[in-house]
């Protein structure tokens, strides 16, 4: 087998894209590379794009990563779409937006199909970002497919999370709601030539301020005002993006952030590897059938039967 832990630090984009799609594909094959990359992980900065389909977040995420190649900041970008119904893949792939990135050396771009998998991001984007980290870039971007109210899954992994609201798509109604109003750590007003742009803008602020003064954060997200298409604002975000790092590291909050992945991540793949080896238990020797009769026929309660299986699973 190739060793394609090695060619990813040593800079071989071919060996990050294979190994990127057998996590995809959840290849067993990409365990023991993935064991190898982990203590080469941990040094890129991982920010999050999201907020609702149609608020121009492939757009900003272009012009954000042309500004961070101007400071000679290598990137890996992570752009999540919806699935095809089909092939299981990226529907809009983001690739074909951001074409002029794609020539860049010093920038790594994936698309990445949700797979039905909720809360804005694919199953294994986690894994994506520690390869495209292993794999030396600076700064790794996760755009997320439109998003609503409850997924709010990027704040697992971004260390800075951009909301993206947009005048004229009902965001100031949202702006009242709790759920993704709530992860935010910078929010950015796109679109803001569009008419209700300051309504939205003073709406957002009031927000801000409120929750200031109810939570007492030691971090007051900003609201900026971008035109991503005019690459009017950009150099204002990478400013907020940088002072929010900056925040993170000096309070030790970006340590305690990180570690709370950790814990989270680790129980996470404990949970999914528990569940596939008993789940082929019961499949293999027809008791996982059996039971599903006995509970159809009433003779056995969910309940029960689960209590009986995690009871002999525990003792043998």
């Amino acid at each position: 087998m190739r060793d394609y832990a090695k060619e990813v630090l040593e800079g071989s984009p071919r060996a990050a894209a294979r190994l990127i799609s057998w996590l995809e594909d959840e290849d067993p094959r990409a365990l023991e590379h993935m064991e190898r990359l982990y203590p080469h992980t941990g040094r890129a900065y991982v920010v999050g794009i999201t907020g609702s389909p149609g608020a121009g977040k492939s757009t900003l995420t272009d012009k954000l990563t042309f500004a961070l190649r101007k400071k000679n900041l290598s990137v890996g970008i992570v752009a999540v779409d919806p699935s095809s119904p089909f092939t299981g893949g990226a529907v809009l792939g983001d690739r074909v937006r951001m074409s002029r990135l794609s020539t860049d050396p010093g920038v790594f771009i994936r698309s990445m199909a949700t797979r039905g998998f909720l809360g804005g991001l694919a199953k294994a984007t986690g894994d994506v970002v520690k390869v495209l980290d292993a794999f030396g870039k600076d700064v790794i971007i996760i755009e997320t497919v439109g998003v609503g109210q409850d997924e709010v899954d990027i704040i697992r992994l971004a260390d800075t999370t951009c909301l993206v609201l947009v005048p004229g798509l009902g965001d100031t109604i949202q702006s009242m709601k709790a759920g993704v109003m709530e992860i935010a750590d910078i929010f950015v007003i796109n679109k803001a030539d569009r008419p209700g742009t300051d309504q939205l803008y003073v709406e957002v602020t009031s927000r801000v301020e409120q929750d200031a003064h109810i939570r007492q954060r030691a971090w007051t997200p900003p609201v900026l005002k971008t035109v991503a298409v005019e690459d009017e604002g950009v150099s204002a975000l990478v400013e907020a993006v940088w002072a929010h790092r900056r925040f993170l590291e000096e309070s030790g909050a970006l340590d305690e952030k990180r570690r709370q992945r950790a814990r989270e991540e680790t129980l996470q793949m404990i949970h999914a590897e528990l569940f596939r080896r008993l789940r082929e238990q019961l499949t293999a020797n027809g008791r996982l059938d059996a039971l599903v009769k006995a509970i159809v026929e009433k003779r056995e309660s969910p309940y029960r039967a689960m209590q009986d299986v995690l009871a002999r699973w525990l003792k043998g």
